[in-house]
């Protein structure tokens, strides 16, 4: 992120709206701006020939690039990471708008999973562009039952149940059959010493440890041990779901092959949701080896009881409207926050007579 004091200092204020304008118009056009549209279009009180000179400068401070020598200009990453941190003014979302996204959202009594469900729909829908939503709700979560099933010769899976409502299971084949008496020692042995356990507070060595016990009465029960150390790792992991991928395929704008790959490996995402932190945050494909390079990824945390619950965002070319999108995303975290927390006073809510109330 680029530090507005010292960008001041080589771009004046001039040269500042200038690149404001280029984005804006980029954004609206998808066509390489010139200085004669800046001229017209934008309130800027000097001749074409010294916005085209500011321009010339700005491309050389990499914030704007020229495709074709006669054409325009276009921003640079760096120029829309600039027009992004320091340059852009949000629009701000109407009632009407809000009332819309709060009907696609639901209310205190929607499932959480559908709450989620419904702003990724509504992300979709709105912006065209593909919605992501991370759920970080099973870390914070406790194991509330373990099952051991016998399903054929030497063959046991195990069940993982959390407060939340996840299920993980396991297939693992074991050397022997166990008899009765066996499996109540694992089943007993286990509901001691996992249940009501943060699946945030499982561990490999918590897991050595249950190993080294079991195996002390009986070694080839180890490996329902493992098996279980295996579906807590899948538990603390952030579950990735990426909705509206088609949008992505209909977008002449980004590389189709770069687009399947990432499909076809979007659990990739998950460590770049993980680095994210609170407040919106923007980050270009190409400068994070994401797998489609001409990309933008706008996400923002959702809370639930203090802790942060997940991630949503898009993800769409990086022509995107973020003056546009970014209010979209921030209110749906917001409104999400609180109907997952309960706090119904911190709900916005509108009505067509009176605008925006706290809920009462």
């Amino acid at each position: 992120m680029l530090n507005k004091r010292k960008v001041v200092l080589v771009v004046n204020s001039r040269k500042l709206k200038i690149l404001a304008a280029v984005v804006d118009e980029y954004i609206r056009t998808g066509e390489p701006v010139g200085s004669k549209a800046i001229s017209e279009l934008y309130n800027i009180n000097v001749s074409a020939a010294t916005i085209r000179n500011d321009m010339a400068a700005l491309e050389q401070l990499g914030y704007l690039e020229q495709p074709h020598t006669s054409a325009g200009r276009i921003p640079t990453f760096a120029g829309y990471r600039l027009y992004i941190d320091e340059l852009m003014n949000p629009s701000a979302l109407s009632d009407e708008e809000k009332q819309r996204l709060d009907r696609m959202l639901g209310d205190k009594d929607t499932p959480e999973e559908l709450l989620i469900q419904n702003a990724a729909a509504a992300l979709t829908e709105i912006t065209q562009c593909a919605a992501v939503v991370t759920n970080s709700a099973p870390r914070f979560s406790v194991i509330s039952k373990v099952e051991v099933i016998p399903t054929g010769k030497r063959l046991y899976v195990i069940l993982l149940i959390t407060s939340n409502g996840s299920i993980k299971n396991k297939a693992c084949r074991l050397e022997f059959d166990l008899d009765n008496e066996q499996l109540e020692f694992f089943t007993r042995y286990i509901e001691e010493n996992l249940s009501g356990v943060s699946v945030d507070e499982l561990s490999e060595e918590m897991f050595d440890k249950m190993v080294a016990a079991v195996s002390a009465y009986m070694v080839s029960l180890s490996p329902l041990v493992m098996g279980l150390c295996e579906l807590s790792e899948d538990l603390r992991q952030q579950e990735l779901t990426v909705s509206g991928s088609e949008k992505l395929l209909s977008c002449s704008e980004l590389d189709k092959m770069e687009v399947v790959k990432f499909i076809e490996h979007k659990n990739g995402l998950s460590d770049l949701l993980e680095d994210t932190f609170s407040g919106i945050q923007v980050k270009f494909g190409s400068e994070n080896n994401f797998a489609i390079g001409n990309s933008s990824l706008i996400v923002s945390k959702y809370r639930k009881g203090g802790k942060e619950a997940g991630s949503l965002g898009i993800i769409g070319p990086m022509r995107v409207d973020y003056k546009k999108i970014i209010p979209y995303i921030e209110y749906l975290t917001q409104q999400i926050s609180c109907l997952m927390s309960g706090n119904d006073d911190d709900i916005i809510i509108t009505d067509t007579t009176d605008g925006i109330i706290p809920k009462s």
